[in-house]
């Protein structure tokens, strides 16, 4: 199969387009939550419940299975398909009449948006080759802070001039047009094309093998583990500064989802893009830059955390978000690319799989559920001020992060060397 490279870049558009949507779909309801809250009467736990667990847990649990298909199945498929479901459970979200049944289209999400990532990546490790991969990933990966952007900010206008209910369904049913254009449009490629493997012979690996070959690495599991806390801290704090920022900065929905927009998604996207190309163009050398850059990135962050935390001036607290926001998200697309550079051509998808199922558990899981729980602990103590506790306890998990990653780059260099030796 020949492949030109604007048809590469056509295809990596249009995925990145899919995870965009991915993401206006996923946090839509960040920004909607305090008008969800007070209609429906919850809690901050029930919030960080609907951010959290209704999504992740489904989300995470169906991502194996998904992978283990794609890895033996047409990829672009599956994405179409999974791309069209939670479109649709996100419109569906603007119906909810109550707590349950918003609970449960929540989890519809998460079901559908478990075929989106793990065969993307292996689409796209099989369209661009290994010396170019992080960068395309990081690519792929600013589709998160593209949606974070356009879902934030048009959310909060269309909140405030017509409720979240609106919002849902107007943010939710263009994706269910998008998944017929990338169904017709993207081709299925041969697997391990970009390593000019066309013709390899046999097949992907017993779930089993590939978790095992996949553990036995020191550097994937504390680059997982890695992963998780650094999500832990992103989801958790982004699943609730939009609040923040209402009660202790008293700013409007349309302002919140404009700055939100602006500080998540444009810093979120250059930070993605460039962990992987400052990767790529470090690790060209020395591996252990794949994971020295993002140690670096987040041990800059934490100090400003704080400052998000406990400033008064809301100029100060939108410079404390921002740079976290440009620099946590380094991660992403080098843990991706190493994660690829461990396992067969005919075992990506599951791989990337394994990685999300451990952070986006790590994260996404317990992350948001995490700062509403203490919220609500600290409340009767600290009034309003227990939401800013609650984040700044959340962002201190990056030090376990920063400690995970930088063992992962110590044991990357020979655990790599086994895998190529395994391969001659």
């Amino acid at each position: 199969m020949h492949v030109t490279q604007r048809y590469r870049n056509y295809v990596l558009i249009l995925l990145t387009g899919v995870y965009a949507f991915n993401f206006i779909d996923r946090q839509i309801l960040v920004i909607l939550q305090e008008s969800i809250k007070a209609e429906l009467g919850l809690s901050d736990t029930q919030l960080g419940l609907l951010t959290g667990p209704a999504f992740a847990f489904l989300y995470v649990g169906l991502g194996l299975p998904i992978a283990r298909m794609a890895d033996r199945s047409n990829r672009k498929n599956i994405i179409a398909i999974a791309l069209a479901a939670w479109s649709a459970m996100t419109a569906l979200c603007g119906l909810a009449q109550n707590y349950v049944q918003l609970f449960l289209a929540r989890m519809g999400v998460g079901i559908g948006e478990a075929g989106c990532s793990p065969p993307a990546h292996a689409l796209i490790s099989d369209y661009f080759a290994p010396e170019r991969r992080a960068t395309a990933l990081a690519i792929y990966s600013s589709g998160i802070y593209i949606g974070v952007l356009l879902g934030f900010s048009l959310a909060g206008w269309l909140d405030e001039w017509y409720g979240w209910r609106i919002a849902f369904l107007a943010l939710g049913l263009p994706g269910v047009a998008y998944a017929i254009l990338f169904f017709f449009s993207v081709k299925e490629p041969p697997r391990g094309l970009s390593e000019k493997l066309s013709n390899l012979h046999g097949g992907s690996s017993r779930l089993g093998q590939v978790i095992r070959k996949l553990w036995s690495k020191r550097s994937f599991r504390f680059m997982s583990l890695g992963a998780g806390f650094n999500t832990f801290v992103l989801y958790g704090v982004g699943s609730w500064f939009p609040s923040f920022l209402a009660r202790m900065h008293d700013m409007s929905p349309g302002q919140i989802g404009l700055w939100s927009a602006l500080i998540a998604g444009v810093g979120g996207a250059i930070g993605t893009y460039a962990g992987g190309r400052l990767a790529d163009l470090f690790g060209s050398k020395d591996k252990r830059w794949y994971f020295n850059v993002i140690v670096i990135a987040m041990s800059i962050s934490l100090p400003f955390y704080a400052l998000f935390s406990f400033a008064d001036a809301t100029t100060l607290a939108l410079i404390g978000l921002a740079v976290p926001y440009l620099l946590m998200t380094f991660y992403l697309p080098p843990s991706i690319a190493m994660t690829h550079s461990m396992v067969g051509v005919h075992d990506r998808a599951f791989a990337s799989a394994v990685l999300f199922l451990i952070l986006n558990l790590i994260g996404l899981g317990f992350g948001p559920v995490f700062v509403g729980a203490i919220s609500d602990w600290l409340s009767p103590r600290l009034g309003a001020d227990a939401l800013r506790w609650a984040i700044f306890l959340c962002s201190l998990f990056a030090l376990l992060s920063i400690l995970c990653y930088a063992m992962a780059g110590r044991h990357l260099p020979r655990d790599l060397l086994d895998e190529h030796d395994h391969d001659i």
